[in-house]
């Protein structure tokens, strides 16, 4: 006789953050942008701490971090240790092949932080040839601007596939010279509708790209897997559905396989914040920007189940705030998931 399959409930919160330019003082990440102070980095540590101990996670994705000992800084808060923190791209090491220690260089990295121990992980660089576009006026666009973060997590025993991704913002994608110089005038309209055409396309792009590596992830597996991060666009657009395909659900069953499902509709609370909900202020509209994405493992009505999103929070009073007093321009995101272990 088979023993009966005893499971038991284990819950964990996940959580996304945008840092807006986390990096240590004194240190120049954009070239025409002033340095922190001492005083302004530990400012930006102390605000950023506040907002992140009231959506406390087990497992946190942040953006925009420039270098990963300032991100250290700002977990330690948090009551995680320099072990639990993944950041590649924006490593201070010396010793690393991908930074040599000067943390990120010319556009801000991903990083994920969690006590779970780490099976996997890897960053994604290279689109698949059928993500390939070309960009007016700038060629072929064939690698991701800000790598997203892909890591396996054993959370309880149960293998979790987290992926963090920054997305091409909608801003206007104004050419310029290999010294940096603009080659186009900002404040010509014309060129500002095409400007923000090109960002449109990379955005695409790059939906595209994650999608198709999500795709093969995910595809005849029941492997749960979660994606957050800055999409830089709602969940209904097209660029985020480029990456989810939830839609495409209503009109073909099986595509649950490898859809992806926005956890605020899924969860199973009631969902009263999602009337509320917002993590960004685009020209003083509310918007929700800022994505928590889940794999048809952690859907209460699915045959493969292994949870369920119980509760969607959002955390954005800081950015009631003026503008200088805010440490971060996005919200919070945090989703509670019950795991069947």
């Amino acid at each position: 006789m088979p023993k009966p399959d005893h499971k038991t409930d284990r819950h964990f919160y996940i959580a996304t953050c945008n840092t807006l330019n986390l990096a240590l003082p004194s240190r120049v990440y954009y070239p025409n942008t002033p340095a922190y102070s001492q005083h302004d980095y530990e400012r930006k540590i102390s605000g950023l701490s506040d907002i992140l101990k009231h959506g406390k996670a087990d497992i946190l994705a942040f953006q925009e971090v420039w270098d990963e000992q300032a991100l250290h800084h700002l977990v330690h808060n948090l009551g995680f240790t320099a072990v639990d923190v993944l950041a590649p791209l924006a490593s201070n090491d010396a010793s690393s092949r991908l930074t040599q220690g000067k943390g990120a260089q010319d556009t801000p990295a991903l990083a994920l932080v969690s006590k779970f121990k780490v099976i996997e992980w890897s960053l994604l660089t290279d689109f698949d040839p059928l993500a390939v576009i070309d960009i007016p006026d700038q060629g072929l666009y064939t690698q991701f601007n800000r790598p997203p973060l892909v890591v396996t997590y054993d959370i309880y025993g149960q293998p979790v596939t987290v992926i963090t991704a920054h997305l091409k913002s909608k801003r206007p994608h104004y050419r310029r010279d290999g010294n940096g110089l603009r080659l186009e005038d900002y404040d010509d309209p014309f060129l500002r509708v095409r400007a923000k055409l090109r960002s449109l396309c990379m955005r695409g792009a790059e939906a595209v790209a994650l999608r198709l590596f999500i795709i093969k992830r995910l595809q005849n597996t029941q492997q749960p897997l979660i994606v957050l991060g800055d999409m830089n666009d709602v969940t209904d657009s097209v660029t985020t559905q480029l990456l989810a395909e939830t839609s495409e659900v209503a009109y073909d069953k099986g595509s649950r396989d490898v859809a992806l499902f926005d956890a605020a509709q899924v969860q199973t609370s009631y969902g009263w914040t999602k009337d509320m909900a917002y993590t960004h202020l685009y020209q003083g509209m509310p918007e929700v920007i800022d994505q928590l994405f889940v794999s048809e493992e952690f859907l209460v009505d699915s045959k493969f189940s292994l949870g369920a999103v119980e509760r969607v929070d959002y955390f954005n009073d800081h950015l009631k705030r003026d503008y200088a007093d805010r440490f971060s321009d996005h919200g919070v995101v945090r989703a509670k998931i019950r795991l069947q272990v």
